[in-house]
């Protein structure tokens, strides 16, 4: 499979973006899709992942309550509804594809990007203070 994030960009403090991740090559319907980030001279980390059927998400708890992960199956794509953005969201985001994970992956499993097989190039997002 191959991911294309798209919907990066500069926004101010407060402000919003949704970023999706259209997927092609085959369906994601039995996939755990999730999201990472990685701000200059950090590591990548965990941002939301969300379940096959999409009746369970994930958060890091730096984003939780501001973001929201969603999936549409039948268009093959992955969003990520990102509010009350802060300069700290600042990075390339990522989204990742595994296709081996069970329903109920959990939290802990769901956020281990050793798990995700698959990658997108990532999209930028760049929060102004």
């Amino acid at each position: 499979v191959q991911l294309q994030a798209s919907g990066g960009g500069l926004v101010q403090a407060g402000g919003s973006l949704r970023l999706s991740c259209a997927a092609s090559g085959r369906t994601i319907n039995r996939d755990l899709m999730g999201w990472f980030r990685q701000a200059p001279g950090k590591e990548r980390e965990f941002v939301a992942a969300i379940s096959r059927t999409g009746s369970s998400t994930y958060y890091s708890d730096s984003v939780k309550g501001r973001f929201t992960i969603s999936r549409d199956n039948g268009k093959k794509t992955v969003y990520l509804q990102m509010n009350s953005l802060k300069f700290e969201d600042t990075a390339v985001y990522y989204c990742a594809a595994d296709p081996n994970a069970i329903l109920t992956a959990g939290q802990t499993y769901s956020s281990n990007q050793e798990n995700y097989n698959y990658w997108g190039q990532g999209t930028q997002v760049t929060v102004s203070s």
